[in-house]
């Protein structure tokens, strides 16, 4: 189906709105998928906060021109899905990576973050980042750790004492 000049400049509005306060992006090739399995993945990035959309190449390339994505450009060639992380900066690269496991033909072409390309096989590095709430656990358990053992340290004085008169005590009773 012909877009028309009205409908095309939605389309890049929309995906330009939405690749500038995206966090990361991912770049897929779907040739070969059916249509439950793009259902499917459809399902999957709606629940985990992605933006998933199939847009023609050269509509892609406008959108992205003036946001941090504009390094993708070049490589926007082929069926591809963009797959933008709105919330967690590792949400795209987690849902295409899992999805690809199970459906060989998903091939990964691009990712994307903070302005930069990453090889389309560090897609485990973008994967593996923390999300909002993994990361602010992990600080606050660093943060918490000195405070233990200052704790743990200043309990052990009195134990030990309390150790030592009862050895104290145990070997005089025994002489």
């Amino acid at each position: 189906m012909a877009l028309n000049l009205e409908q095309k400049k939605t389309i890049v509005a929309e995906v330009s709105d939405v690749a500038s306060s995206a966090l990361s992006a991912v770049a897929a090739e779907y040739r070969g998928l059916t249509v439950e399995e793009m259902t499917a993945l459809r399902r999957e990035a709606r629940n985990n906060g992605v933006y998933l959309r199939v847009v023609k190449n050269s509509l892609a390339r406008r959108a992205v021109e003036d946001t941090e994505f504009a390094c993708m450009q070049e490589g926007m060639t082929g069926p591809l899905i963009l797959a933008f992380s709105q919330e967690d900066p590792g949400a795209a690269a987690r849902v295409i990576k899992d999805f690809a496991k199970e459906h060989k033909l998903l091939e990964v072409r691009m990712v994307s973050i903070g302005g930069k390309m990453l090889a389309p096989n560090e897609i485990d590095v973008l994967a593996k980042l923390p999300t909002y709430d993994q990361a602010i656990s992990m600080l606050m358990a660093l943060m918490k750790a000195p405070v233990e053992k200052l704790a743990r340290t200043m309990n052990e004085v009195p134990g030990k004492l309390v150790r030592t008169v009862a050895a104290i005590k145990d070997a005089k009773e025994a002489a």
